[in-house]
């Protein structure tokens, strides 16, 4: 199985993985960097709690991305968001690359 070529990924964007709750909100852990393709479209997509959310933001990442659900995402602009949901994609056998993907607020 291949990757996503380092060629596409021309954007950099950062993630500070959701860790959970804590006495005082929500937890994260260190803000890491990752190449990334972003493309800004908006869609509705499922939440993991079943709610229909709007998504402003699609990430494409190499495989094995650590962004859990409720992560918090900082674009190549600035801006500051949450991830909403997280998919990875894997096609054993047939040629073409494996990546995650990950739709932000």
């Amino acid at each position: 199985m291949t990757r996503v070529p380092a060629s596409l990924l021309r954007h950099r964007f950062g993630v500070e993985p959701y860790l959970g709750d804590g006495a005082y909100g929500p937890t994260y852990g260190p803000l890491v960097e990752h190449p990334a393709l972003v493309g800004e479209a908006v869609r509705m997509v499922r939440a993991a709690d079943g709610r229909a959310v709007t998504s402003t933001v699609q990430i494409i990442a190499a495989p094995a991305l650590d962004c859990p659900p409720g992560s918090r995402v900082t674009l190549p602009g600035g801006r500051i968001t949450t991830a909403i949901t997280t998919a990875s994609h894997t096609a054993p056998g047939l040629p073409v690359p494996a990546s995650t993907e990950v739709m932000c607020e």
